[in-house]
């Protein structure tokens, strides 16, 4: 094994960690996974594997097509989501999956979730997007690849490094970034803003999204050509 990919696969355990340690995950529920840089091959937690007992040497490496290349276990069974992901957002570097309370929540009611306020507005550039529910067809055949189909054509007029995560009506959220440590931190900041929405809808029903110019003014200047958030 290179030292590259063991360094990736310390960084897909941790992010796996972060996910635990930051209340998304309860039992098993959930994985993160994290694709070379030559993009060759996928990092993710093997199936079923308590977090608790989860090591480096657990974690299962695939190719692209999701062939076994290193590994005793068998690989998180949402692995085809995760590599149609891969093959089909190329920016995309690192991808984390939970069952987390609040953004499931909306998942299970079929609704995205609005862009109320300006903490949402410095991750989303919009409203998180929810996929349309799944053919009978879908979930009969191939339902983890298909799984990550819904999530692609939920994309065709969308930019997934502007929207970093989506609900998948009826299971949960899908979140991505540059590395599966910031994929892990996207998870969190997502569930944060879900719970923030459902507590900003039971005080106000009524409550409208924040306007187009301050919804842009917080995205673009910590995420446009000319950011200016944060250091350089």
């Amino acid at each position: 094994m290179d030292d590259s990919l063991r360094k990736l696969k310390q960084e897909v355990l941790e992010a796996n960690l972060e996910l635990v340690q930051q209340g998304l995950v309860v039992s098993t529920f959930g994985n993160a996974s994290g694709i070379t840089r030559d993009r060759k091959f996928v990092v993710i937690k093997p199936s079923g594997v308590d977090y608790s007992a989860l090591t480096s040497e657990d974690l299962v490496v695939t190719d692209l097509e999701g062939n076994i290349v290193e590994g005793t276990l068998h690989p998180s069974s949402d692995l085809p989501t995760h590599l149609v992901i891969y093959r089909s957002f190329p920016k995309v570097g690192g991808v984390a999956h939970t069952h987390s309370r609040f953004a499931t929540s909306w998942a299970q009611a079929g609704l995205e979730i609005p862009c109320f306020g300006t903490t949402h507005a410095d991750y989303f550039h919009g409203p998180v997007p929810i996929t349309e529910s799944m053919q009978p067809h879908e979930i009969e055949n191939g339902y983890e690849r298909n799984t990550g189909n819904v999530i692609v054509r939920r994309f065709a007029e969308l930019d997934p490094t502007e929207f970093p995560s989506v609900l998948v009506s009826g299971h949960g959220p899908f979140s991505w970034g540059a590395s599966a440590r910031e994929a892990a931190r996207t998870a969190v900041l997502l569930e944060e803003i879900a719970r923030i929405a459902l507590y900003t809808i039971h005080l106000n029903p009524e409550a409208a999204s924040i306007s187009p110019a301050l919804l842009d003014k917080h995205f673009l200047r910590k995420h446009g050509p000319q950011a200016y958030y944060g250091q350089k």
